[in-house]
């Protein structure tokens, strides 16, 4: 038996990068899955690639009622939730601090920061009754290190990690623990930011002790699947660098961002 079967889980912005790589593990060790993503292309290819233990919604995550429907789908397609994954992100640009514009920075809110924070609440009122719960939020070196360019991303991501220890705190008597991911991986944001700036890449790669920019399936998703499995009952509130060690030395590469 795996190490989730039996749970239900949601994965929000599973269609690419490390939510794919995440649903796609959950599911080989036992798990249901709600694939929530806004692209339908990719959220239904996805589902149709891990066949019946997984299931496509479109969602928006900085849409509060499109969370709480997600929730509410999960709940009516296979009678509960177990675990909750907070993934998605919605993009961005690359420009520095003065640059940025109140509805850059509002979306990025909605995105990286609201929405997660709607998925705990409606996730928390399902999960507390029976007395069992895992949340697991994605947030980012980025907002760890202050990587230039990316301001909107990196404090929705701060703002999340301060949300989620909270909630850890505050519901660590009810069986439910909340847990943050700075995930190191080659990702679909990733690769948006790399195509605009491809020198980039290499700096990266480079950069990481381990020679390398990870995996989504092979490096993150396992701890992902240890966070959302019984094992992990007794870690809540943590913060977990699953990034080959970038983490120890903060970012030694960073974008032209001009004049």
């Amino acid at each position: 038996m795996g190490q989730l079967t039996g749970r239900v889980a949601i994965v929000t912005g599973a269609g690419d990068g490390i939510g794919r790589g995440v649903a796609t593990r959950f599911v080989a060790e036992g798990a249901k899955v709600l694939i929530a993503e806004i692209d339908e292309a990719s959220g239904q290819e996805v589902a149709d690639e891990l066949g019946d233990s997984a299931h496509f919604l479109r969602t928006d995550v900085g849409n509060k009622a499109d969370v709480e429907a997600m929730v509410d789908a999960a709940v009516d397609r296979w009678g509960g939730l177990d675990v909750l994954v907070n993934n998605a992100w919605g993009g961005g640009e690359i420009s520095r601090v003065e640059a940025k514009t109140p509805e850059l920075l509002a979306a990025g809110f909605d995105v990286g920061f609201y929405g997660p924070l709607w998925a705990m609440i409606a996730a928390h009122r399902v999960m507390k009754p029976k007395g069992y719960g895992r949340i697991v939020n994605m947030c980012s070196l980025n907002g760890v290190n202050a990587h230039m360019g990316t301001l909107e991303y990196n404090t929705a991501k701060e703002a999340l990690r301060g949300a989620t220890r909270t909630a850890a705190r505050e519901w660590a008597d009810t069986g439910i623990t909340a847990n943050i991911i700075c995930p190191a991986a080659k990702s679909a944001a990733f690769r948006r930011v790399m195509s605009q700036h491809p020198e980039l890449e290499a700096a990266a790669d480079a950069s990481n002790p381990m020679g390398r920019i990870g995996d989504a399936e092979a490096d993150i998703a396992p701890v992902a699947v240890f966070l959302a499995s019984e094992g992990s009952g007794y870690v809540t509130g943590n913060t977990l660098f699953v990034d080959g060690g970038s983490h120890i030395n903060g970012s030694s590469w960073a974008p032209d961002l001009g004049d």
